[in-house]
């Protein structure tokens, strides 16, 4: 709950974010906030756990109907992958252009001018193996919703996920020129189903 009520706060305030804020956002007294966490630091060492954390994303994907036709299944899929890394980003953006480090953040109990522990990461992401747990469980959860349509494919589920991922990632991480709009969810999806050629063999 706490956590729930500071992401939002964290986004737009960075570290500058005061637990009486938090507090008031969440409903509940400071120093509830101190008897869950030691410190602001913990706390907001917390607040980017969740922002990269996939279980939000992953109970999301799981609750897409199989029913859908499948490109509903990736659109929504698409946008709650959207949705994933824009809370990463801007949550995790926020803490470090403010400051923040993991584990010796500004805030209470911070000492300024220590050397960060050998683990540290800047708060910028979780270590590579977490990195590969992750995509992985993205790439599960997204093959999962290929699954019903297997028998369309050319190419595996496993690869097609695959593509969509790296397609969505690409497409989410790379600014486009000003003169080009990013390719659309539906656009993408396009893409990854009936590839760029008008009619098969028409190149």
């Amino acid at each position: 709950m706490i956590i729930t009520a500071a992401l939002p706060l964290v986004a737009e305030y960075g570290a500058a974010v005061t637990t009486s804020q938090i507090a008031r956002a969440a409903g509940i007294g400071e120093g509830t906030i101190f008897r869950a966490f030691k410190d602001k630091d913990e706390l907001l060492d917390a607040c980017v756990a969740e922002a990269v954390g996939t279980d939000h994303v992953l109970r999301e994907l799981a609750s897409i109907s199989l029913d859908e036709p499948l490109p509903v299944r990736l659109a929504e899929a698409a946008e709650a992958l959207r949705a994933h890394m824009e809370r990463m980003g801007t949550v995790v953006g926020a803490l470090h252009a403010s400051g923040h480090r993991r584990g010796r953040g500004p805030g209470i109990g911070s000492g300024e001018g220590e050397a960060p522990p050998p683990d540290d990461r800047d708060g910028k992401a979780p270590p590579p193996d977490s990195r590969a747990q992750s995509l992985t469980a993205l790439r599960n959860a997204v093959i999962e919703l290929l699954e019903p349509d297997r028998a369309a494919f050319r190419l595996s589920p496993e690869k097609v996920a695959a593509a969509f991922l790296a397609l969505l990632f690409t497409r989410l991480q790379t600014p486009a020129p000003e003169a080009d709009a990013p390719l659309t969810p539906d656009e993408l999806i396009a893409v990854l189903l009936h590839g760029t050629l008008n009619a098969p063999r028409s190149a």
